[in-house]
């Protein structure tokens, strides 16, 4: 392996942490969260979903590791700019040139798992795409819940989109919580009342 294509690709990746989830622009959200930021959480919750499913959760976090690291190259394309041009080949293509420096042994199984994943022709491939499209769900929750309204478009769209059992599980009591719900008791009073 050549460390310096895989030094290059590392700093490549840090694009990620700076390149913005575009989408919600068109709800009003001044400053969306970014892909690696989404990235972090879908991970999270494929291996939530894969042990609910009972299949392989360090691949599907593998998976969801790597799905846009094609946008490190092409940026994050909304679906409103999808239907200009084919993002999916763009992105496809992006993927397959970073690839080329990481040699064969990491290239093989990366594209594999990003053909998993895009195709969806394993239960670990459809798996990561439901997290990847709940965690674009979350995200839409918490956008919601701070007045942007037109940010339910999304939670609809992915709770009609979703395959396995247990992410229509977890879409159903996301839509029933609020986003801050998950603090309500952890607060812990430190002062002490004088007498």
């Amino acid at each position: 392996m050549n460390t310096k294509n895989i030094t290059n690709f590392i700093f490549e990746l840090g694009q990620l942490k700076r390149q913005r989830r575009s989408g919600f622009w068109y709800a009003g959200v001044k400053n969306p969260e970014t892909v690696a930021e989404h990235v972090f959480r879908a991970a999270q919750i494929g291996y939530i979903l894969a042990v609910m499913e009972k299949a392989n959760p360090e691949k599907v976090v593998t998976i969801l590791a790597i799905h846009d690291n094609g946008e490190a190259r092409i940026g994050d394309q909304n679906k409103v700019a999808a239907r200009y041009y084919n993002n999916g080949e763009a992105e496809k293509k992006a993927f397959n040139d970073q690839l080329m420096t990481l040699g064969k042994e990491i290239g093989e199984k990366w594209n594999k798992y990003f053909n998993e994943y895009e195709h969806r022709t394993t239960k670990e491939g459809i798996i990561a795409k439901d997290a990847d499209w709940l965690e674009n769900a979350f995200q839409a929750k918490e956008y919601y819940d701070e007045g942007y309204k037109s940010a339910m478009v999304w939670i609809n769209n992915v709770e009609k989109a979703l395959e396995t059992k247990a992410a229509k599980a977890i879409i159903e009591e996301m839509k029933k919580t609020d986003f801050t719900e998950w603090w309500q008791g952890l607060k812990k009073i430190t002062y002490k009342k004088l007498k």
